[in-house]
């Protein structure tokens, strides 16, 4: 891999509740996934951010997640499939009206939290989710978990696509990630994930803890802004990823 995109979750505070370090890591970032005001954000730190966005040549991205603000999108919720879509569809709308109003423009589209993580498992979840927001903007391009249904969903739709690994997330052995809340789910040390990151972009794979290599494509690196160590982190990786020869630079 020759370029990289470094991506990162953001706009997630919520009226005097903030959280992250949005302007620091749109320092170093090249792409934001930017909640939608159902998992996280209102309509204020959504154009707050994506104003920033703009202001910092960072790719927008609209970052759609399940109705819980409570639970930050991490519960998962029982939906038809025809519910889910128009689920994606809403904060869609709502993503690209305040991306112009701010003078930009949604590129691309990631699931967020549990619809997430739901979705690297059910293909045909994916599949409505990504065919409902095609319908709504033809060309955006889709962010998916590398190595997964999701992957394959978007490959299916025969549509433009970012292949997404995780820096700050621990893979399970078939190369889905590990839930948090489980042992191994979260990398906090910035060298670790890093290093790991390195490893698997020079060789083009997945490494799992027990070491297997799952081949795959990889467009982008994800970090979330909502971890303490997101802005060491970020920092830590693109200068890794500089270091090998890799530009760092949007999708």
């Amino acid at each position: 891999m020759t370029q990289i995109d470094l991506n990162a979750d953001m706009g997630e505070s919520f009226g005097p509740w903030k959280m992250g370090d949005d302007a620091a890591l749109l320092d170093v970032v090249t792409s934001a996934n930017i909640a939608c005001g159902f998992h996280a954000g209102d309509w204020d730190t959504m154009a707050a951010t994506m104003k920033a966005a703009v202001a910092n040549g960072v790719g927008i991205g609209a970052h759609p997640g399940f109705p819980d603000l409570q639970g930050f999108g991490r519960r998962q919720m029982k939906m038809p499939y025809e519910s889910v879509a128009h689920l994606v569809q809403y904060q869609l709308g709502a993503a690209r009206a305040m991306a112009r109003a701010a003078g930009g423009k949604v590129r691309h589209l990631k699931l967020h939290g549990a619809l997430s993580n739901m979705a690297q498992i059910d293909g045909e979840l994916a599949r409505h989710a990504y065919a409902a927001a095609l319908e709504v903007q033809p060309d955006i391009v889709l962010m998916v978990l590398a190595a997964t249904p999701m992957e394959e969903a978007a490959r299916a739709l025969g549509v433009p696509y970012a292949a997404e690994i995780f820096a700050d997330r621990g893979y399970a052995e078939d190369g889905t990630l590990i839930l948090r809340g489980q042992p191994g789910a979260m990398i906090t040390d910035p060298e670790e994930a890093a290093a790991r990151i390195s490893a698997m972009v020079r060789e083009g794979a997945i490494i799992t803890p027990m070491g297997t290599r799952i081949e795959t494509r990889i467009d982008t690196v994800c970090l979330h802004g909502d971890e303490p160590s997101a802005v060491a982190a970020a920092r830590t990786v693109r200068a890794r990823l500089e270091a090998d020869g890799v530009t760092v630079a949007p999708l």
